[in-house]
């Protein structure tokens, strides 16, 4: 279910609380620092930056440039851009992390780390990672069978890992055989007893040794959006008696060699540490347990659920190397008190390697400002009287009893809608009454600003208030969590960053749905429900972007209102070039034909239908032969284009 913030902005308003205005003040505003992990950073220009090496003395990419690229080669916004940087840095990352503490603490297992594809299963992704991971021996994980033929393609190194989780079929199955008989490593995980019985008929039929693990449900349960994946009623897994029973089936034909690894996972985005050491507790202990009745396990697999810092605040509170240290040390304990020898240690952890190399770069085209209006409200010769009435309560209003006002306006507005469905006042009347009730709001809105104790009704007004920057996207395709499950995705201008933004917004997309809009953004008081932007005017160019996209924003976007994949941008570091970067692949976005013979329609019938349709009307001479050539060619043209807006 989607989470919702009724929280109003706190009393001090971030961007009020500057007395001079410095790209510090915006990276603390906009929390850059916090969610980017050393990836991002403001220039002395004021535009957004990319640290591919985390490195403050360069390279520096800067994305104002990017974008200067691609309008130069003629590719309309919004587009997707991959820092295809990052997302190696990224593997290289929980990789070396790993290497290290192990050494460390002198486990005597390796690191056997594999990529879930479901998180990001793009092609150009997949490989990256395959190709950053290879000196690691890095493999994938694959939850069906289409992911499964993928990582059959992709990943040919036959010293990493293929996990399959997930629930099989016989043809699934297969596949997983193939691989072996390829010289893979691929792993079957039984999530329920059935495959594994299914799994022994089909390996015998086959004439192939199968490589099994074990997915168990933990009595340990996990906190945050996914706690319902995990314990007694998880949906995946093998209950305890479950695994016991396996384990026994499998020495009784034999195939106690064939149980490689051991697995279990407690769900996405664990927010408290606490959590991942009770589950690597009980995990381990069961792991030596398993082993003692004679499983041979090689392989112990902790799952994913690495929480990503979003948006800034302490929600999550370790670090990648405090998970990493206790996977290592509190296995490494239980196993050296069992006497069980160290396995070697699978992690499944998608989000955090994805999530920070892909953003959405949007054109912002326009603006909704509640209530404003140019109509006239002079006095005029018998009005009624709650037009005068608000008209004298808003001439009256100052620092010192704007909030009074802004009662007495606020009942005014209702008398009159009340008069107004009576039939008392004319149309013209109730929009003056409107008019001048709106002139009060944003004046109310002005005083509150320096008022310490505004109440918490006119700092609601100011959200309420808030304009509407209309952005050339849509939340269902690009941004599909912040719509589901409220997540947090950091939003802010790419641009002017050196410069006090004078607006508090929320965000509008061109979706024709009421929820096509972001109205929960991070701030450094916790959720807010409006962002600092600067003002726009008709004709400017302004840049926002929404962050960390990278995990399952890219995949799980549908075809809502026909609009379809953005163009693609792959960007890459270059020391020795003058901007530090080059891009390296685009890849269109959508046309409308293609989105429309995606859901069933035939765009060839549709060209024919509207030229017949054009023709017959040129016949009866309401349109003129060389207009209906030029309107026939204006529709063939817009099923051939970008399905977003132009500018």
């Amino acid at each position: 279910m989607k989470q919702t913030y009724t929280q109003a902005n706190t009393r001090f308003q971030n961007i009020d609380a500057f007395e001079e205005w410095t790209t510090d003040a915006a990276d603390e505003v906009y929390q850059i620092s916090r969610w980017g992990e050393g990836y991002f950073a403001i220039n002395n220009s004021g535009d957004l930056c990319v640290l591919p090496k985390k490195d403050p003395k360069g390279p520096r990419i800067n994305m104002m440039e990017v974008i200067d690229e691609i309008k130069s080669k003629g590719l309309p916004f919004p587009s997707v851009i991959r820092f295809h940087d990052i997302l190696r840095s990224q593997v290289a990352n929980i990789n070396k992390t790993f290497r290290s503490v192990i050494e460390e603490a002198r486990f005597n297992g390796q690191y056997m780390g594999v990529y879930p594809i479901k998180v990001n299963q793009m092609r150009e992704v997949v490989e990256e990672i395959v190709d950053a991971g290879a000196p690691f021996n890095y493999g994938l994980e694959a939850g069906s069978k289409p992911e499964l033929m993928a990582a059959l393609a992709m990943n040919v190194n036959q010293n990493s890992l293929t996990i399959l989780n997930g629930y099989k079929d016989e043809e699934f199955l297969r596949l997983a055989l193939l691989g072996i008989q390829l010289g893979r490593k691929v792993i079957v995980v039984v999530e329920k007893y059935s495959e594994l019985l299914q799994l022994l008929e089909l390996s015998e039929k086959v004439g192939v040794e199968p490589m099994i693990g074990i997915r168990a449900k933990l009595a340990t349960k996990s906190s945050g959006k996914w706690a319902g994946s995990s314990g007694d009623y998880a949906k995946f897994g093998l209950t305890i008696p479950e695994v016991l029973q396996a384990t026994r089936l499998l020495k009784s034909h034999g195939k106690e060699h064939c149980l490689k690894l051991f697995h279990y996972h407690i769900g996405s985005q664990i927010p408290d540490i606490r959590t991942i050491k009770e589950s690597i507790t009980e995990g381990a202990r069961i792991f030596c347990k398993l082993v003692k009745e004679g499983a041979r396990l090689e392989y112990f697999d902790v799952g994913g659920g690495v929480g990503v810092n979003y948006d800034g605040t302490a929600s999550i509170n370790y670090t990648l190397k405090d998970y990493v240290e206790d996977v290592v040390y509190i296995l490494k304990q239980t196993c050296d008190l069992e006497d069980v020898p160290h396995p070697n240690i699978v992690s499944e952890s998608g989000r955090l390697v994805t999530a920070h190399h892909s953003c959405v770069v949007t054109n912002v085209f326009g603006t909704i400002e509640i209530g404003k209006s140019d109509l006239a409200t002079e006095k005029v010769l018998n009005e009624h009287v709650l037009v005068s009435n608000i008209r004298e309560r808003g001439g009256e209003i100052t620092d010192k009893n704007y909030q009074d006002v802004y009662a007495d306006a606020l009942k005014i507005k209702e008398d009159t809608e009340s008069a107004f469905k009576l039939g008392v006042l004319s149309l013209e009347e109730r929009a003056k009454v409107e008019t001048i009730f709106w002139k009060i709001s944003r004046m109310v809105v002005e005083f509150s600003k320096i008022d310490e104790y505004a109440s918490d009704e006119i700092l609601m007004l100011r959200n309420q208030m808030a304009q509407q920057y209309l952005c050339n996207f849509s939340v269902f395709q690009s941004a599909p969590d912040t719509w589901g499950i409220g997540q947090i995705l950091p939003i802010l201008p790419i641009h002017k960053l050196n410069e006090r933004p004078e607006v508090l917004a929320t965000v509008a997309d061109i979706t024709c749905d009421s929820d096509g809009k972001v109205d929960c953004f991070l701030s450094p008081d916790g959720p807010s429900q409006t962002v600092p932007l600067h003002t726009f005017k008709t004709g400017d160019e302004y840049y926002i972007g929404l962050f960390m996209t990278g995990a399952y924003q890219d995949i799980m976007g549908d075809m809502h209102n026909c609009f379809g994949r953005l163009n693609e941008v792959h960007v890459f570091c270059d020391d020795d070039d003058p901007t530090d970067f080059y891009i390296e692949e685009i890849i269109p976005g959508n046309r409308s034909e293609q989105v429309l013979a995606t859901l069933q329609y035939n765009p060839e019938t549709m060209a024919q239908t509207m030229k017949q349709n054009i023709d017959q009307q040129v016949k009866r001479g309401k349109i003129r032969p060389r207009e209906g050539v030029t309107l026939t060619d204006f529709y063939e043209n817009c099923l051939q284009g970008y399905t977003y807006l132009k500018r």
